[in-house]
């Protein structure tokens, strides 16, 4: 009887939940225009507000400007939906660094992202610390920074800046979200595997793994809003958001496979003798996993990164010009010479010196971060900086796009494209707390690929700002779309125009 009422109930929200959905559709009009607070409704909790806010981004931060950096969200009764919402940096370096040890990702987390695997971004405890020394010894490695810097300078000079060229040319508009997915996917997967998938190309192929990653996130997203037995009921029935979740891990499981064999293979042919020539269950999964992972933290990360600077560059023009000026100012003169290619690895002292450039790309995370949002589970109960009491297994969202935009965190121009806020009064950059800028995350997990990705970026702008001028599409639309990384909803649309030589 206990099991059937629970099932009754759960029918009863389902059925009532559909007819809210088209009850706001009717009034969507009218619901744009306004904002206020969430009603806590009887049964339903807050419910009804994250259906209408899913696609409105600025409703949670005007939400958390009203509540004093920190709201709390109460899900619909029997669900385990409350919610924590902090954008507090004084809760941030709480809960990430000063309390570390009692806020975990927990089973949850782990569960709405298993498409991943054991991915480092789920993983907790002794597993956590394995992946994240590993990690750690790849991105600190001299050699692998190297090889990384080397597959990235290539990739721009044979086929990145040919395939702007030829797109100058033809007059075409380009999309550089696309553009710069497919590059990163391209260079990660070689920097990882050994093998390029080479999507970026004339011909722009439809790549198996990025649409996978990409409905991979989707439903990821899904299962943040939604409550967890109608997307267990959609699982089980192989439905929407849940079957494309589905098809996305086998397309994961197909091509690692491939992957992990076709290495294996390289490593055999010497001739070799190996004690374990045969595949190890374990070990293909920890691989496995490990390639997702640092795809999604290298690809993703990266590509809606450059993908936003050039957005807000593109509107900035003075911003723009004073990049431009300072390349141009500190730029080796070797770096103009045809001897030979340039490379940043000869070069480090060059990027150091691109110190607006750095400050500009920071900028542009500040307002879009990659990562919109981060999600901790508490292990015991706690009392936050702020006052607000914490229960043992809460939930607590920071989340990440909303920090950047918060007046009393950032000051009264917050929502301003301003690369100067990074510059000190000496030219040098300034430095903000991790638990206000949290784009590379905080405390012990803080990213450990922060400085090879930032090097990656400065050259990739670098060598399209000295060879190319860009212009927005005409009609070109700018807004994000919410997803797992924070992409433009209409993609980036730009022309292109060759730069005359010096």
């Amino acid at each position: 009887m206990v099991s059937f009422g629970l099932f009754e109930t759960s029918i009863s929200l389902f059925c009532f939940l559909i007819f809210f959905y088209f009850l706001i559709k009717k009034h969507s009009g009218y619901i744009k225009k306004t904002l206020c607070y969430p009603w806590n409704w009887p049964v339903l909790g807050m419910l009804p507000a994250i259906i209408l806010w899913y696609k409105r981004i600025d409703v949670l931060i005007w939400v958390l400007e009203k509540s004093n950096l920190t709201f709390l969200f109460k899900g619909p009764w029997f669900t385990r939906m409350d919610l924590l919402f902090t954008v507090d940096p004084a809760n941030i370096q709480h809960i990430l660094s000063s309390n570390f040890t009692n806020y975990i990702k927990g089973p949850e987390m782990k569960e709405i992202f298993d498409v991943y695997g054991d991915a480092i971004f789920t993983a907790d405890g002794e597993l956590w610390r394995n992946i994240r020394m590993s990690s750690m010894v790849m991105f600190n490695h001299q050699g692998f920074q190297n090889f990384s810097m080397s597959i990235t300078t290539s990739k721009l000079k044979d086929v990145l800046l040919p395939l702007f060229s030829h797109y100058s040319e033809e007059g075409a508009v380009v999309d550089l979200q696309d553009v710069f997915g497919r590059f990163m996917l391209d260079t990660t997967l070689v920097a990882i595997t050994g093998s390029d998938p080479q999507s970026l190309s004339t011909e722009m192929p439809e790549v198996e793994f990025a649409k996978a990653l990409e409905n991979a996130g989707d439903s990821v997203v899904y299962r943040h809003v939604i409550p967890r037995f109608l997307w267990k009921l959609q699982n089980r029935m192989g439905l929407g958001q849940e079957k494309k979740r589905i098809e996305a891990g086998a397309t994961f499981d197909r091509i690692c496979a491939k992957y992990i064999f076709a290495k294996r293979e390289e490593i055999r042919s010497p001739g070799i003798h190996h004690d374990h020539d045969h595949s190890d269950g374990d070990d293909d999964k920890f691989l496995r996993d490990s390639i997702v992972s640092l795809i999604v933290a290298m690809r993703d990360t990266t590509s809606t990164a450059l993908t936003w600077f050039f957005g807000l560059l593109l509107e900035k023009p003075y911003v723009e010009t004073k990049i431009r000026h300072e390349i141009n100012t500190n730029l080796p003169k070797t770096a103009t010479s045809q001897e030979r290619p340039w490379s940043a690895i000869d070069h480090k002292e060059f990027l150091n010196t691109l110190v607006y450039l750095h400050a500009a790309l920071y900028e542009a995370m500040r307002l879009y971060p990659p990562i919109p949002f981060e999600r901790k589970t508490s292990v015991n109960s706690d009392v936050l900086p702020s006052g607000h009491k914490i229960d043992a297994n809460s939930t607590i969202i920071y989340p990440i796009y909303a920090l950047g935009k918060m007046r009393s965190v950032w000051g009264e121009d917050a929502l301003e494209f301003k690369p100067e806020r990074w510059i000190s009064e000496t030219g040098g950059l300034r430095h903000e707390p991790s638990s206000k800028f949290l784009v590379f995350n905080s405390g012990p997990r803080s990213c450990s690929g922060k400085h090879l990705a930032m090097t990656a970026m400065k050259i990739i702008v670098v060598e399209i700002l000295q060879n190319f001028d860009i212009k927005l599409d005409k009609g070109q639309k700018i807004e994000p779309k919410p997803r797992l990384s924070l992409h433009m909803k209409h993609g980036l649309r730009v022309t292109l125009t060759k730069r005359c030589s010096a």
